[in-house]
């Protein structure tokens, strides 16, 4: 049987939906796996409709109950949304509650072996806080609802990679998490989700954290204090790592093919060359042309991939939203789990 993915839809307010619903007019998604959608079934039908696709919906009060056929939107209702209430592109503790609910119930789902993976499209921090619910984003709730402690985020376009330190924190304070452990544990998490992914010896670069990575020492200490003893042990566990090296080289090299993935130590010095590349704006049309790239957390008891960017408050309810990295994130769930090794008896489904 085909991988059954959740997919919570992300803030109702924003193109969560919006995406999700394009992603599954797709036929060949369906050639991949079983995608359950958990959402507000008023909200995904009026998604369907004013992005113009021709997709009949199926609600379900459990993922036994879908069709999972081209053509059907099969929808786990959560039924907290009111339809006709809600306002596109506004800042709610109504949709930060209802997306809340939605990673909730796919976290409890994988957890209760009743789907195979999650996806996750955009939530509003901001949205999310109002509501109530203190996490500073989707790895966090991820990481309290599963116990989960060692964990880290890869963002990923194609062949590259990167893993951070450290993400939603203050830059002096991402500074201070910049020690052996942690490093060490984020390149073992790296080794281990690449090899997952089918490199049989991933190749690990680790970016340095301060300018020319300190200098030996004139610009910080930490290269020398922290990020070279954790390579080093990396290396004595078998692990093919190089650096510290300067992060204004570092992506360059990965993207000539030298690495698989970066290890980094702060969330900007990640996210940006992800994005550089992977997200193209036209100004002639004043849309994104590209938004690949697909957020995965590692170190989690479940397989958790997302999109990589945010609600997209200025098209929420317009139907011209680009379903590119719901697109990929799926795609990447389904190989995660495909290619994951047996720690969980599978479902009886």
């Amino acid at each position: 049987m085909l991988p059954l993915i959740g997919i919570s839809t992300g803030d109702p307010a924003g193109i969560g939906p919006e995406i999700t619903a394009k992603a599954l007019a797709l036929p060949e998604i369906y050639a991949l796996c079983r995608p359950l959608v958990v959402c507000d079934l008023g909200v995904m039908t009026a998604a369907v409709k004013f992005s113009g696709l021709n997709l009949k919906l199926n609600a379900v009060a459990r993922p036994a109950d879908g069709k999972y056929q081209p053509g059907t939107l099969d929808v786990l209702d959560m039924a907290n949304v009111d339809i006709a209430k809600l306002e596109y592109n506004k800042v709610s503790p109504v949709t930060g509650k209802a997306s809340f609910d939605y990673v909730k119930k796919v976290i409890e789902l994988a957890l209760a072996n009743e789907i195979d993976a999650t996806v996750t499209g955009p939530i509003h921090k901001e949205a999310i806080h109002a509501a109530g619910f203190k996490y500073a984003g989707h790895t966090e709730i991820f990481a309290d609802l599963t116990k989960t402690r060692d964990y880290a985020m890869m963002l990923a376009d194609g062949g590259f990679r990167v893993v951070h330190v450290s993400t939603h924190v203050s830059l002096a304070e991402a500074i201070r998490r910049v020690k052996t452990p942690r490093v060490l544990r984020v390149i073992q998490l790296a080794d281990e989700a690449l090899k997952q992914l089918g490199l049989a010896q991933p190749r690990i670069a680790v970016a340095g954290l301060n300018p020319h990575c300190g200098e030996n020492g004139l610009f910080g200490r930490e290269e020398i204090d922290e990020i070279c003893p954790a390579i080093e042990v990396a290396r004595k566990l078998g692990m093919t790592v190089e650096g510290p090296i300067p992060s204004d080289t570092v992506f360059s090299r990965m993207k000539g093919g030298l690495y698989d993935i970066v290890v980094v130590m702060y969330h900007d010095q990640g996210h940006i060359p992800m994005k550089f590349g992977g997200f193209q704006f036209d100004s002639k049309t004043n849309e994104w042309s590209s938004m690949a790239g697909v957020n995965v957390t590692l170190g989690l008891p479940i397989i958790r991939s997302s999109v990589d960017h945010g609600v997209a408050f200025d098209k929420g309810g317009q139907g011209r939203a680009n379903p590119q990295s719901m697109i990929e994130a799926i795609k990447m769930a389904t190989q995660l789990t495909v290619c994951r090794p047996p720690q969980i008896p599978p479902p009886n489904r």
